[in-house]
């Protein structure tokens, strides 16, 4: 297979994490090894080097190639208002290209400046991995943390370009490069690279390749970024006619066959919607909640700050919905165990579901007053403190006896049947989880208990409750189906791409 058969084939791949980009890699890397015109190579190198290359090519090393000292310093004081200033942040390594241009007058850097001139190869040595490798098209001045490479008669420009640029020479650089936090190239590095080296017109027919297929690569790669705008222009029509008539009968906008909407903003708005009660029909019929739960405290309409609610819906605060709202205690360390009761923190509800694969053990004596924290059936547990604020678990059945870190609150519903209804109200933008985002995140993210516990919540009809409960499960399995056909798909592209790339590599 050619490189021309396998961009015919991108649509196969398209859904690839980093296609286009895989596709220049690659691209790059067959140029350097004499395989971009799809002729064969020899067994056997033509010299000892890092792999095998055509036998008119040879290796040798960049500085026999190229004079990377060939560039004076310059102190800024000899610099002219005109004079052209490259710095790093001038220079797109992904696409090669200067994108942006500034003179000594814009900039006014004290810092002394390498010289170069027209036609040389301008290689960042400052984070290899940037790939920030340019053509110098017209004399100017730039950074130290570039180096001008002026090729020496036997080296095209443009083809010592294609060669810093390619995964081979990334590799290279990133197994010399020293400095943790700012790793470097050192110009004795660079110079001791062994580029292989084809005849002088060779290189041009190259870099002619290169450039032809790098066009397509761009063209590809805008064909591509038009139709996600597209289909993402799509999903938020979509999600848009869905909410000016949220009716069941309309939930074919969320699931449309021939886009997808991102599955985050699916659950997100499936949950906004279940709190608003747009999810399922209400019922005439449903007991109202005040009469399913006597003793239920209802606040008045002023209370509900202009909000509007479907007929039959209360709202209540969480304080008159719950028979306790606390935390873990402190001091857990001492009681830490190999064995015993299930210490639940916070990391066990980071996906709003109460896991259990990986927990801490505690040995609590029975005196001890972390003994309020325990857990039961149907508490609901919401993340107060650090990276997971506002994250909540419905504990679902009851457990073996467990208990909550400080950086847990326990809570614990009036009434166990509104405990899944209660829950989707905390993993709700629309109700719980947006009023608590709203007062947890601060100079240190944290909620407090009376945050909790003041949360003015809807409350349907028990009946209408579990609808939009199920309604919810049913939409949710589906947006898990969607989720799991395109990352399939991801991994289908990724593997046929793996394939053809290892084919056209392997000649």
């Amino acid at each position: 297979m050619n490189l021309e058969t396998f961009f015919e084939k991108f649509e196969l791949f398209a859904d690839a994490p980093d296609a286009v980009k895989r596709m220049r890699e690659l691209v790059l890397e067959l140029a350097v090894r004499g395989r971009i015109f799809s002729q064969s190579t020899s067994d056997t190198p033509s010299q000892p080097g890092p792999f095998t290359i055509p036998q008119d090519w040879q290796w040798i090393a960049l500085n026999d190639a190229a004079d990377c000292r060939a560039a004076p310093k310059v102190e800024s004081p000899y610099l002219k208002d005109s004079d052209w200033v490259l710095d790093l942040e001038d220079i797109d390594g992904a696409a090669g290209k200067v994108i942006a241009t500034a003179s000594f007058a814009d900039r006014r850097s004290l810092s002394a400046k390498a010289s170069f001139q027209t036609g040389d190869v301008l290689y960042g040595k400052l984070r290899p991995y940037l790939n920030k490798v340019v053509i110098a098209g017209r004399p100017g001045f730039c950074t130290t943390e570039i180096i001008p490479l002026r090729p020496r008669p036997l080296l095209d420009g443009g083809y010592l370009r294609v060669f810093l640029r390619s995964p081979y020479f990334l590799k290279y650089a990133a197994a010399k490069n020293y400095g943790m936090k700012m790793p470097r190239l050192g110009t004795k590095d660079l110079e001791a690279a062994e580029i292989p080296l084809p005849p002088l017109a060779e290189q041009m027919r190259i870099v002619a390749k290169v450039d032809e297929l790098m066009a397509l690569c761009d063209r590809l790669e805008a064909q591509q970024q038009e139709r996600e705008e597209r289909h993402a222009a799509l999903a938020r029509a979509s999600l848009a006619r869905f909410a000016e008539a949220p009716t069941p009968a309309n939930l074919h906008f969320l699931f449309h066959p021939s886009y997808a909407i991102p599955p985050a903003d699916l659950r997100k708005s499936i949950l906004t919607l279940a709190v608003q009660g747009k999810l399922v029909p209400q019922d005439p019929n449903d007991e109202p909640a005040e009469q399913t739960f006597h003793g239920l405290k209802l606040l008045g309409s002023e209370a509900i700050d202009g909000s509007t609610q479907p007929n039959q819906w209360a709202y209540c605060t969480y304080r008159s919905l719950t028979t306790l709202v606390t935390s873990g205690s402190r001091g857990w360390k001492e009681f830490y165990a190999d064995t015993g009761s299930i210490f639940v923190r916070t990391q066990n509800i980071k996906t709003d579901q109460l896991v259990l694969d990986d927990v801490a053990f505690v040995d609590l004596p029975r005196s001890a007053e972390g003994m309020r924290a325990q857990v039961l059936k149907d508490d609901i547990l919401i993340t107060i403190t650090g990276a997971n604020v506002t994250k909540a678990a419905r504990v679902e059945e009851q457990i073996p006896e467990a208990y909550v870190s400080q950086h847990i609150a326990l809570t614990r519903p009036r009434w166990s049947e509104m405990s899944e209804w209660l829950h989707l109200c905390f993993i709700s933008q629309g109700s719980a989880r947006g009023t608590l985002e709203q007062l947890a995140y601060g100079d240190k993210p944290g909620l407090n208990l009376n945050n909790i516990r003041d949360l003015v919540l809807p409350l349907p009809p028990l009946a209408e409750q579990r609808r939009i409960v199920a309604k919810v499960e049913q939409l949710m399995a589906l947006v898990d189906a969607l989720e799991k056909q395109l990352k399939e798909s991801r991994e289908r592209g990724a593997k046929l791409l793996e394939a053809l790339v290892m084919e056209l590599a392997a000649g």
